[in-house]
């Protein structure tokens, strides 16, 4: 019974050896006072968009408002002048031909009456522009722990105290 005691008092002593030389390994966590600690800058290019505007020229054609006046008048026109040159029954033939073709003629023309309308209007876009900015992208710090002095980089400020992990390893 007692070499069954020993065997497993000696286990036991391994395998706690084990963890905790385990737990050596990965170190322990601590703090340690920051000296200073500088921001570390790097130019970076940032887009911007803005909204451009300007003023342009536009001209307009286009028909006025459904207005019948030029195509009754046309056909008047048309039609006294059929009247004027037909003679006999040929007469009425050119009167209505006249009155037809008048209208038409008077219907373009009251389509492209009146002038030109020119008239300015804004047009605007959105145009990226492009600028250079420096931007904090870490930390160089300067801290002490158990008397000696270290320099690390964070990636952010770290305030008045570090976070640091400790490892201790025999030397032979």
């Amino acid at each position: 019974m007692k070499s069954v005691t020993a065997a497993i008092v000696i286990g036991m002593c391994v395998l706690s050896g084990a963890a905790s030389a385990g737990v050596h390994q990965l170190g322990y966590v601590d703090s340690a006072r920051v000296i200073w600690a500088k921001p570390i800058y790097e130019t970076v290019e940032v887009s911007r968009p803005v909204r451009e505007c300007w003023t342009e020229r536009v001209v307009h054609r286009g028909r006025r408002a459904n207005s019948y006046t030029g195509t009754v008048a046309g056909g008047i026109i048309g039609g006294v002048v059929g009247n004027r040159i037909g003679r006999g029954d040929g007469r009425t033939l050119l009167t209505v031909a006249g009155s037809l073709l008048g209208a038409s003629i008077g219907h373009d023309l009251s389509a492209r009456s009146g002038r030109p309308r020119v008239s300015r209007e804004e047009r605007c876009e959105v145009v990226e522009h492009y600028e250079e900015q420096e931007q904090i992208v870490g930390y160089r710090v300067k801290y002490r722990y158990n008397g000696q002095t270290f320099v690390t980089r964070t990636q952010e400020h770290p305030g008045q105290r570090l976070r640091i992990r400790v490892k201790v390893n025999p030397v032979d």
